[in-house]
């Protein structure tokens, strides 16, 4: 069986019983030799969107993140900008939630300021985050912790783990 296939696509012929077949290039196209049984695929060594987007996405990854649990105690360095000037702010507070993976990773984090709950959410891997630090471990069973906004004083209080 002989097919003749266009150089910017991928040929995938399967059955039951596997031995290598010969692949044979042409100029223009490609000729795909296949007995019973084989698995050829033919690429023309360009990368696909998503290959480039990936390609791209783990060079933008940070390395030097903690293990961030939710229920965790962080503060986090936040870069501002000030006229010229730029400085790292802290912001520490209680890990409510976890959203996402990979380069959109996101936390949300809670404290009281003046008496009133503050949250802010925080994507891991952007360059405005200057720094994570894990300040204590929380002992939770959930997974997001959106009910500590109903909770005020000693009440939101998280108790601490000391197993992690």
């Amino acid at each position: 069986m002989a097919t003749e296939i266009d150089p910017s696509t991928e040929v995938d012929l399967q059955t039951p019983d596997a031995e290598p077949q010969s692949v044979e290039a042409e100029t223009a196209t490609e000729t795909v030799t296949a007995t019973a049984a084989t698995t050829v695929k033919v690429t023309t060594g360009k990368l696909s969107a998503r290959a480039l987007i990936d390609e791209f996405e783990a060079g933008q990854l940070k390395s030097d993140l903690p293990e961030i649990y939710v229920g965790d105690t962080v503060k986090v360095g936040v870069r501002i900008r000030e006229g010229n000037k730029e400085r790292v702010q802290p912001y520490e507070g209680v890990v409510i939630a976890k959203r996402h993976g990979g380069l959109n990773q996101t936390i949300t984090v809670r404290r009281i300021f003046q008496g009133i709950g503050v949250e802010r959410v925080f994507m891991l891997h952007s360059p405005q985050v200057a720094s994570v630090k894990v300040e204590r471990r929380g002992k939770v069973r959930r997974a997001k912790l959106f009910y500590l906004r109903d909770r005020v004083g000693k009440a939101t209080r998280v108790k601490q783990r000391f197993d992690r």
